[in-house]
């Protein structure tokens, strides 16, 4: 197991501390877990639901489906890089070098979008809570690996630009045929 580095003096990182040891455990399986609620929920319940939306809430649907499938991809593939140095498995320079390629800024449509209303309890409930642990996530890498400044909360990681949600919505609808 990699030991938490020190930051000054004997300051120790809580977030490194929880990374780098068996209380990251939790953490790694509230994750996994909610991509495979994720997964279910998408391919049988999630798909009937989308079945009796309006055309508008079926496309942002499409287009928050997507993000959030991403969202959860990326916060795997930290979660899957952390458990690998916890365990040995790679050095912490190691993690350091593939995480570059994960993106834990992966946004959602504004709750005021159009069409949001009628988007499912339980679809909405998988969106809130990606975004919850991404955030969390994100400012444990942050306090770890210390790249970002500024702290994300799930309210922020929010897509504040009403014109890019149309556009993705336009591209979602046309790209559907």
């Amino acid at each position: 197991m990699i030991e938490p580095s020190k930051e000054s003096g004997n300051t120790i990182k809580l977030a490194e501390r929880r990374v780098f040891s068996h209380s990251f455990k939790p953490l790694y399986d509230e994750g996994m877990g909610l991509v495979e609620q994720t997964a279910e929920y998408l391919d049988g319940k999630g798909r009937a639901e989308a079945k009796k939306l309006s055309r508008l809430a079926a496309t942002l649907y499409a287009a928050e489906s997507m993000r959030l499938t991403t969202r959860l991809m990326q916060v795997a593939s930290w979660l899957l890089l952390q458990r690998a140095a916890n365990s040995g498995e790679m050095t912490r320079d190691q993690v350091a070098s593939e995480k570059s390629k994960v993106r834990l800024d992966t946004a959602s449509a504004r709750e005021d979008a159009a069409g949001w209303s009628e988007l499912p309890a339980a679809f909405l409930d998988l969106v809130n809570r990606s975004l919850s642990l991404q955030a969390l996530v994100r400012r444990m890498d942050d306090e770890i690996y210390g790249e970002r400044t500024e702290l994300s909360t799930a309210a922020s990681m929010r897509r504040t630009n009403p014109v890019s949600d149309q556009i993705s919505l336009l591209n979602t609808a046309f790209a559907r045929g």
